[in-house]
């Protein structure tokens, strides 16, 4: 499939914009291709054109979160999303939506990083920090912290980057 006008060439680059503004988590480029190419939305190579397009041009972003390269929608990418929006056609658009809620338990279910913490005493609170992938614990720890402040940082910065923490954590258990 080889854009031929154009409005289709439009069509495509809003595509993209609307699949990662879809997303509740930013999108690696794997896949934001994988999706694409499993609904027939266009070849590999145009995904990639059109992703290095938009980034040139400063619609999304390509950033690094821990070892992932993922895409976010800029500004600039959302006010021209929301004006052309109605470029892309409704049925496609209810297609993506569909496809992209499977594809969000996907990969929910993939890795999850979950960081809880419950009050034991007056003095302490518990934290429990956990990786888990396909259903299978990769990592838990509980720590014991005397405040809750102290508890609601520790799962703020494991959620921010769990990949960092879990590799220092290891590294020093290894050293």
């Amino acid at each position: 499939m080889f854009i031929e006008n154009t409005e289709e060439l439009a069509q495509s680059k809003l595509l993209l914009l609307y699949i990662i503004d879809k997303s509740e988590t930013p999108l690696t480029n794997a896949q934001i291709t994988e999706f694409v190419l499993e609904n027939n939305y266009m070849n590999y190579f145009l995904i990639q054109q059109f992703l290095s397009e938009l980034v040139a041009s400063q619609f999304i972003e390509n950033s690094r979160n821990g070892n992932k390269e993922i895409y976010t929608l800029l500004e600039k990418g959302k006010i021209t999303l929301d004006y052309f929006i109605d470029r892309i056609p409704e049925e496609i658009k209810k297609d993506i939506d569909k496809n992209f809620k499977i594809k969000e338990e996907e990969i929910k279910r993939e890795t999850q990083v979950i960081g809880d913490c419950f009050k034991k005493n007056e003095n302490e609170y518990i934290v429990n920090l956990k990786l888990v992938e396909n259903d299978t614990t990769l990592f838990s720890l509980y720590l014991n912290v005397v405040s809750s402040e102290q508890a609601k940082t520790i799962c703020d910065n494991w959620k921010t980057d769990p990949s960092k923490i879990y590799q220092q954590i290891l590294n020093t258990l290894i050293n």
